[in-house]
C-alpha cells in the first residue's frame, strides 16, 4: 500500500506529560493557598516551573477554580487549578513566574 497518497495526515505521537516546561523539585517550601475573597489555607510547594506548580493542601479545590498562591517571602501569585487529586493540586499561573522568585524557590542552600 502506498502511504504517500493516503487521505489521512500523519499525526505526531501523543505526549504523556502535557507540561510545556520541566518541573523542578522544591525542598519543602511553606506557603498558603486561597480562593479569591476567602481565607487562606496552609500549603506546601512540591514542584515548580515558571508556568505552574504542584502544591499539597487540605483546602477544598476543584479544577478550574481561581486561586491565589503565596510562597515564603513572595507576593500573591494568581493561578488556576488544572487538576486535583487527594490533596495535590496542579496549578497554572496566570503569568509566568518572576525569574528571581523562581530561583529563590528552587535553589538549594548548602
Amino acid at each position: 500500500m502506498n502511504m504517500r497518497h493516503s487521505r489521512f495526515r500523519r499525526v505526531a505521537p501523543a505526549r504523556i506529560d502535557q507540561r510545556n516546561a520541566f518541573r523542578h523539585s522544591v525542598v519543602l517550601q511553606r506557603g498558603s493557598i486561597r480562593h479569591h475573597g476567602q481565607n487562606a489555607y496552609e500549603a506546601s510547594l512540591v514542584d515548580l516551573s515558571i508556568y505552574g506548580c504542584r502544591v499539597t493542601t487540605e483546602a477544598m479545590v476543584s479544577p478550574d477554580d481561581r486561586l491565589w498562591l503565596r510562597f515564603e517571602g513572595s507576593r500573591p501569585v494568581a493561578a488556576k487549578a488544572v487538576w486535583c487529586n487527594d490533596g495535590n493540586i496542579g496549578c497554572l499561573f496566570d503569568a509566568p513566574l518572576d525569574k528571581a522568585l523562581f530561583r529563590k524557590l528552587t535553589l538549594v542552600s548548602e
